[in-house]
């Protein structure tokens, strides 16, 4: 039998969007190149999807999990128009297009073209109320500021105090970020994480010159200029909720492959019987009666703590590296409602909530102002965030004692009367990685280790970004990689 004959063995651990769109990828390159492959996917809960949760509830389409994703990236597109789903993205609500932040208690909104750290447009953000005098005069001193040293690394808090000073990280900076990596920004490494805002200050000396610059050269399609905060106009989803993206892969790898659920891997080892490939090993189930099984190849899409363990007695060295990565737990409370409940219209698409205010919630995102079709008519769908790195004592409550203090919470700021029509609480514990200062030279050290590895990669959202498409892009990475090694 020729080499091209031979059918490759390779195994996924995980069945996310990151294991999932590699395994996708392997069968495309597969079906490309004609070489056979026999493509296990190995998930070790009861359901595949990771981070996603789309149900019906009655009328309302709920989400516990990732809503949406960015398009300033081509990666989750091109992969929805692989899947034959293209038909099927929704983009968000242009008349709700704008986010409030919570100021003493209240919400306010977010000055229109805010971007993140620094206003793009300064008349709105000296009209807000976000900053006192004094905060907006230390905030605007940041056009003529000469830019800093070129440093290895900063942590997003310092550059924003820096900058612009110590009110707009507190009431500005800290929530909206916050709202994203769900981390500290005294930790978190802006190098990794916003790096165009390091590049604005270097090439421009200023990051509000380079804002107004882009916004000067933006055309439709550009730069979001009648938002508040994000640029909302970039953000999509899928008709029927988020999973259906995730349906999509399983769909076509179970027509050709196997993707087992309530299999974990225990155990992870090079085949003693030749110097490449592995064996993975099992618990026996009743879905999974094999203890073992050989590979030709393994891509790695789970935590990495939990890729730390299985690669302990492999490369130590390695697995110490992986623990480095930190993770932070958030718990979410999706709850439908009837729109007179709130003496607040809702007319946007959420809330954060700056650390400052010492309040039990980090945000309150409007699942259905942001997508029509979410829930019936006068009723609307609320997802709010409790736990991330700076709160993380509220998740050792239980789901009743969490859904009472978000309750209690939403009838505060939002003056909410009367109870939801139904409630979720979805945890999600050590799922979101923290990209702690160093990060960069840290995943640098992983990757270089990983090259010893042959036959081996490594995919998931704590390597180069959290959002989907950059997890989309490190998966189909990961699996190219893999195939150069054994596949051609």
């Amino acid at each position: 039998m020729t080499r091209s004959a031979e059918r490759l063995r390779i195994a996924v651990v995980g069945g996310g969007l990151s294991g999932l769109s590699a395994g996708f990828r392997l069968m495309k390159l597969s079906e490309q190149t004609g070489r056979r492959i026999e493509l296990k996917i190995f998930e070790g809960s009861s359901r595949y999807g990771g981070v996603f949760g789309s149900e019906r509830v009655e009328d309302y389409l709920i989400e516990t999990g990732a809503d949406s994703f960015i398009t300033n990236k081509p990666y989750a597109l091109d992969l929805v128009k692989e899947l034959g789903l293209w038909d099927q993205l929704i983009t968000t609500n242009a008349r709700y297009r704008k986010s409030y932040i919570l100021h003493g208690g209240k919400p306010v909104v977010t000055p229109m073209g805010f971007n993140l750290l620094a206003p793009a447009r300064l008349w709105p953000f000296l009209c807000s109320p976000l900053l006192s005098p004094v905060g907006k005069l230390r905030a605007c001193c940041e056009y003529i500021l000469p830019a800093g040293p070129e440093l290895d690394d900063e942590s997003l808090a310092s550059f924003v105090r820096r900058r612009f000073g110590r009110e707009m990280l507190e009431r500005i900076a800290q929530p909206m970020v916050g709202g994203i990596y769900t981390s500290d920004p005294e930790k978190l490494s802006l190098k990794a994480t916003l790096p165009r805002f390091v590049e604005m200050e270097q090439r421009f000396g200023s990051v509000i010159r380079a804002l107004r610059a882009e916004n000067r050269l933006s055309k439709s399609g550009g730069v979001d200029q009648a938002a508040s905060g994000a640029r909302y106009s970039l953000f999509m989803s899928l008709r029927n909720g988020m999973s259906e993206l995730l349906d999509g892969l399983a769909l076509q790898i179970q027509s050709k492959h196997v993707l087992s659920l309530n299999c974990a891997v225990k155990g992870l080892s090079r085949r003693s019987e030749s110097s490449t490939g592995w064996r993975l090993e099992f618990d026996k189930t009743p879905s999974h009666e094999s203890t073992s099984e050989d590979f030709d190849g393994v891509v790695m899409a789970v935590p990495m703590y939990r890729a730390a363990d299985l690669l302990q007695h492999e490369d130590a060295v390695l697995s110490e590296s992986l623990k480095e990565i930190e993770y932070a737990s958030t718990a979410i409370v999706v709850s439908g409602h009837r729109l007179e409940q709130f003496r607040h219209p809702l007319d946007a698409f959420g809330l954060v909530v700056p650390i400052v205010e010492n309040r039990k919630i980090l945000a309150v995102s409007c699942l259905s102002r942001k997508f029509d079709g979410r829930a019936p008519e006068g009723k609307v769908i609320l997802r709010t965030f409790v736990g991330g790195a700076m709160q993380p004592d509220y998740l050792a409550r239980s789901d009743e004692e969490i859904v009472w203090l978000v309750m209690e919470e939403l009838k505060e700021i939002f003056g909410m009367q009367g109870g939801p029509e139904f409630t979720r609480v979805a945890r999600w514990n050590r799922s979101m990685p923290q990209y702690s200062l160093g990060h960069q030279g840290r995943i640098a050290g992983i990757e270089e280790r990983l090259r010893g590895l042959r036959a081996f990669a490594l995919a998931g959202n704590a390597l180069h970004g959290v959002g989907l498409p950059e997890v989309i892009h490190q998966a189909d990475l990961a699996a190219r990689r893999l195939w150069e090694e054994i596949g051609s």
